[in-house]
């Protein structure tokens, strides 16, 4: 009963968090500087870790997919199998679940630091809103750098696979390609893109919110750390289930 109620308990202060931060961002002055220098540490410096994941994702499930089908003669669907797989889920997924570790970490830990060394009262002091200087930033930043990421994880996780199905499955390149582009549709790839805006949001969301509730000093914010990546992944890996089964009613509707 006591993990319920606070579970209830961060939910609402979590949506009361959304909606101030969302209140006080688009009030004037507005600083887009904040909001570039976050897109960089989060969206660019995250390009070498999504590269690596997403083109082993690709290249791993296409040489799964190819020696399993192999044994009952179906190596010719391993390009529709491992797109499709890819554009739909593992690759927004697999790049979002990263990226939680590495974005959820660092934004936690620098929000619980600023706590505990109180340099967010300082900002109050200065009649200055937290909310605006520190949460909007980084929310703003994750749904601008993550969606786009994921797109990319997507495209080179593709990639991955016809590598993989040309060299190594003995696969000609140009049938890999016809059967990407005769399978995908545009459907799919919003499917997958579109989760990556609910990712986005519960990354940015969890990590803010377990920095500004950081207490008891330096060990606090590895414990708040800790509770920010694990929770961003489950709400992640969780959310995909419902988001895919929004989209395919949204798909049989239209």
């Amino acid at each position: 009963m006591k993990r319920i109620t606070e579970f209830l308990e961060a939910l609402g202060k979590s949506y009361k968090l959304v909606l101030e931060t969302l209140k006080v961002g688009f009030q004037r002055p507005f600083d887009s500087q904040l909001i570039l220098d976050q897109i960089y540490q989060i969206g660019v410096r995250s390009i070498p870790l999504v590269f690596i994941v997403a083109v082993s994702s690709g290249m791993v499930m296409a040489l799964q997919f190819g020696y399993g089908l192999a044994k009952f003669g179906g190596k010719l669907y391993v390009p529709k199998i491992v797109s499709l797989s890819i554009v739909r889920e593992m690759g927004p997924v697999f790049a979002c679940l990263m990226l939680a570790a590495r974005v959820s970490a660092g934004i936690t830990s620098e929000i619980g630091s600023m706590k505990v060394s109180q340099q967010i009262d300082a900002i109050r002091a200065l009649g200055t809103s937290p909310l605006k200087k520190i949460v909007f930033p980084r929310l703003a930043a994750c749904m601008v750098a993550i969606p786009m990421l994921s797109a990319a994880a997507i495209i080179i996780g593709v990639i991955g696979g016809l590598i993989v199905g040309s060299m190594e499955l003995g696969l000609d390149s140009q049938f890999y390609l016809q059967k990407i582009f005769s399978t995908l549709k545009l459907h799919d790839f919003i499917s997958g893109f579109g989760k990556s805006f609910f990712f986005a949001f519960f990354i940015a969301t969890t990590s803010c919110y377990f920095g500004l509730s950081v207490t008891g000093g330096t060990q606090g914010v590895g414990y708040a750390t800790t509770k920010s990546v694990v929770t961003s992944c489950i709400l992640i890996v969780v959310g995909d289930y419902f988001l895919t089964k929004f989209f395919m009613v949204i798909e049989q509707w239209l």
